[in-house]
């Protein structure tokens, strides 16, 4: 019997807005400029029907990589809260039964601010052996509980699943897994820029043109430089928490949709700009 195979997955997370929150809390919830990797497991369960509370130890094994194919703008949504019956409102916290604790002093009005990346699309690749990619692909075909890009407010726009075939139309089929061969990153190589038209047409009409689309990507990596407070220890309310992830940051860099014409290019020849200074 041969041993599963590892492969990866490719998601689309596109919408009108998305929220990955970070470190905010309570009155002013902001927004980082990439999905976290506890909005992508809380997704994944979600899509397995898995409560706040049950085990996610497997799901944090998983190994992603992100692409932003289009980094969106940032949207601040500035609004008060009140109960229309008078009373005193919850605090965020809530006691060992569950229950959220009234706030102290008693306030009846919070002003709040959400922060959204609004018309941002993201490509994610998901490594695992494929029997679980096969198990997640179906969860995401048929989710148990609505999917959310962040917060519950933000659902996702369709294609989710981006099949290896590059069909967008594939990623609904049931059967096989759409499983792209390769670790996270060389996926991410290989995976179609997912911009949306407007974005698309706009670089088209730059002149010089981009001979390549060079788009960032973060990576899981137990051996990388940069951190990220982003790991969730478990979902359930009463001991929610996080911990450390180590990442790694690069570039994959993909051909244009256009044909570039002979002689054009998007740098000037031997361009050295430390030449205006005299060095």
């Amino acid at each position: 019997m041969s041993l599963p195979t590892t492969g990866c997955l490719a998601l689309r997370l596109a919408g009108p807005v998305q929220s990955w929150g970070g470190a905010s809390m309570f009155n002013r919830r902001e927004t980082l400029a990439e999905p976290t990797k506890s909005g992508l497991v809380g997704l994944l369960a979600a899509a397995q029907g898995r409560r706040r509370t049950d085990p996610i130890e497997d799901l944090l094994d998983l190994t992603f990589g992100v692409r932003t194919d289009q980094p969106g703008s940032l949207l601040r949504d500035y609004h008060t809260v009140s109960d229309y019956r008078g009373v005193p409102l919850p605090s965020a916290s809530v006691s060992s039964k569950g229950a959220q604790k009234p706030t102290s002093p008693a306030k009846y009005t919070h002003v709040t601010e959400r922060f959204y990346l609004q018309d941002a699309v993201f490509v994610v690749a998901v490594a695992a052996p494929d029997p679980v990619l096969a198990t997640l692909a179906d969860a995401l075909r048929n989710p148990a509980f609505p999917l959310a890009l962040g917060r519950r407010a933000c659902p996702p726009t369709q294609p989710l699943l981006l099949p290896p075939s590059g069909r967008p139309e594939a990623a609904v089929w049931t059967g096989t897994a759409p499983v792209w061969t390769g670790t996270a990153v060389e996926v991410l190589e290989q995976v179609p820029w997912q911009a949306g038209k407007p974005h698309r047409d706009k670089l088209e009409r730059r002149r010089p043109r981009p001979r390549s689309i060079d788009l960032p990507v973060t990576l899981d990596d137990l051996d990388g430089e940069d951190v990220r407070m982003d790991l969730p220890n478990t979902f359930d309310p009463r001991y929610r928490s996080f911990t450390t992830r180590r990442v790694r940051q690069t570039w994959v860099h993909l051909p244009p949709p256009y044909e570039i014409e002979e002689g054009e290019a998007d740098t000037p020849a031997n361009h050295d700009p430390f030449a205006f200074l005299g060095w």
